[in-house]
Order: structure tokens, then sequence, then C-alpha cells
């Protein structure tokens, strides 16, 4: 059985604060590494242990810490230092939890028709709300005729933003990552299907952790090849928490991710005559005379304005289906109450 120190699994102040006297001596602090329908596998100082889902834990996902009894029961969840959501997929109108308590997140995209800046916005405006560091990993270079011309298309998105291009097959290129894989530190990789995320988890790791699926030929459209959320430990210090290729990445609640995404935007609508300037055929908008200049690119205003109606509608719909929910549960509790007074009388 492999056991683990606390400090390898994550652990920081932020959780150890949490904790009371009575529990630091009566529970196990234990991180979850893979979420399943009915049960959770976590790891903590006396290893791996299986945790029977109950509905206190519905809302748990990897990467999550949690406090389990010496019989290895769950106790109570602990608040999470970042926190990653989307709309879930489809039409069901809920939040769906994607990582926890991540430090790092390497947003990886391929270098071949895979490439897209406005998907590359979408994944900084997740990280950047949850409030994690972010890295833009561009795979297959050694596929590339020019990867430069694409490092300086993303670095263009913001010129503090960390790029690097790898192969993901050779150890040697991805030294370049280690600033970033340190022990304790926990690293989670997004992008779409078939961009290689579980190859950089097998090279990372020395093992082969992840199976892995080629591209179709064809169009370089990615195939489903990790199916789960799941937390490695490195041999050498730090986590990796894969992700399945997500193609649909809804976004709720993120105001203040995009504002940090697309801050030049925002610093630009500053500037505008009107305060409640909408961008349109006002007079004196900033927006428009750069977009005239060509100082800011069409497409980077298109894809903010884009995720910027996206998010609203999402916010909206779930705030309406809180407000539905909360009036059904008033509704219930003022019929039972009559029922109570009629068998009084």
């Amino acid at each position: 059985m492999s056991f683990f120190t606390l400090i390898e699994l994550g652990w920081q102040p932020f959780f150890q604060q949490q904790l009371s006297l009575s529990e630091w001596e009566s529970c196990i602090p234990a991180r979850v590494s893979e979420r399943h329908r009915s049960q959770l596998v976590v790891l903590s100082e006396q290893g791996k242990h299986i945790i029977p889902m109950c509905p206190e834990l519905t809302d748990s996902t990897v990467g999550d810490w949690l406090l389990i009894n010496r019989n290895q029961c769950f106790e109570r969840l602990l608040d999470r230092s970042t926190s990653f959501t989307r709309k879930a997929a489809g039409s069901k109108i809920e939040l769906q939890q994607i990582a926890a308590n991540v430090d790092t997140v390497f947003i990886v995209c391929a270098l071949n028709n895979n490439f897209k800046l406005n998907r590359i916005e979408r994944y900084l405006t997740l990280t950047n709300e949850a409030g994690a560091e972010a890295v833009v990993v561009l795979t297959k270079a050694d596929l590339c005729d020019d990867p430069v011309i694409y490092i300086r298309q993303v670095q263009a998105l913001d010129p503090m933003l960390m790029v690097e291009s790898v192969n993901a097959l050779a150890s040697d290129t991805l030294q370049q990552l280690s600033p970033w894989i340190k022990p304790g530190k926990t690293v989670a990789l997004l992008g779409s299907s078939g961009v290689g995320k579980s190859t950089l988890v097998n090279t990372l790791s020395g093992d082969a952790q992840q199976d892995t699926q080629s591209a179709r030929e064809d169009d370089d459209r990615g195939r489903h090849t990790t199916t789960s959320r799941s937390l490695h430990l490195l041999k050498g210090g730090g986590l990796l928490l894969d992700t399945p290729g997500m193609r649909e990445l809804q976004l709720s609640g993120c105001e203040l991710g995009l504002e940090q995404t697309f801050r030049d935007i925002e610093s630009l609508a500053t500037s505008c005559r009107f305060s409640d300037c909408q961008h349109g055929c006002e007079p004196g908008c900033a927006v428009r005379s750069a977009l005239a200049a060509g100082s800011l690119p069409q497409r980077r205003w298109e894809s903010y304005f884009k995720l910027l109606r996206e998010q609203a509608l999402n916010a909206e719909s779930l705030a309406q289906r809180r407000a539905r929910e909360k009036a059904t549960v008033k509704y219930h509790l003022s019929v039972q109450k009559q029922a109570r007074q009629l068998k009084q009388e």
C-alpha cells in the first residue's frame, strides 16, 4: 500500500485553519483523487480509501479535501481554495463542478486544426474566475513548421500570460513546465479532446497512467480518451489533475473572469463618453474607435461579446431556477402548515 504525506497531497495552511483541535485529533484529512457514481477514491497519510457516496458529497469533485474518521467514514467537506465550475452540458440548468483546490491550470491546445484563440479565451475566463494561475501549453510543436507564430498570437491576448510550446512525447521539452510542477502543488489540465492531455500526464509521470489515442487524420478532431477526472502524484513531486476533453464549456457566474481575461476591452470601455455605453452606435465609444483603428481585433471583440452574453444568459437561467425552487419549497411549507391547522380543528 502506498502512503503519502499531507504536503505531497497538496495540504496547505488554508485547509489546516478550517480544522478544530478535536477534529485534528479525531479525523484524517483525505483528498479526492477519483469520483464515481457511487463512491469516491481518496488519498490520505494512511493510503487509499473508498468512501461511499452520500447526500453530503453530491457536490464533491476531484481535488476536494474532506475529513474522515478513524473508521474511514465521511465527516465533512472542507472549503475550497479554488473552484472550477461550468453550466452542465445540454439543457440542464445547473452548475457542474469540474475540479477544486488547483494552483495552476495548463490550458492545453494542439498546434493543428485544434488551435483556436476563442477556445483559449474561454478556458482563460474559467481559470481567472477560479483564481488559479494560467499557463497556455501548445502541444505537438514537433509537427508544426513554426510554433512561434502561434505563440505570438496567444501572447497577444495578454502580455503577462505564460505560453509554452512542447512535444508531449519528449520529456526533455517538458522541462519548460517544471517551474509550475513542484511538490505539494496541483496542476490541472484543461483542453478539448485529442490535444495531448493524457500524453502529457504519461510523460510527466514517467508512467503510462492514462490511455492515449491519436486524433482523426481527416480533421485533427480528438477522440475522448480520458472519461473521468483523476488526480495523479508525480514521482518528482507535484500533482496532476487530468480532465476529460470538454466539447461544451458553458460559462456561468464568470463576471470577474471575463473582466480579467478581456481587461484590454474593459479598460477601453472606461474611456467611452457614456458610462452605460453599449458599444453600438453611441457617440464617443472608445471600443468602436479601437475597432475602426485596428488596435482592437474584430475577432477578440466578437469573442468577448459572445462570452458576455452567454454567461449573463446562463446566470439568469440559474437565478430563475433557484427562485422557482425557493417558491416551491415555500408553497409546500404553507400547505403543510394549513394541513396541520385543519387537523387541530
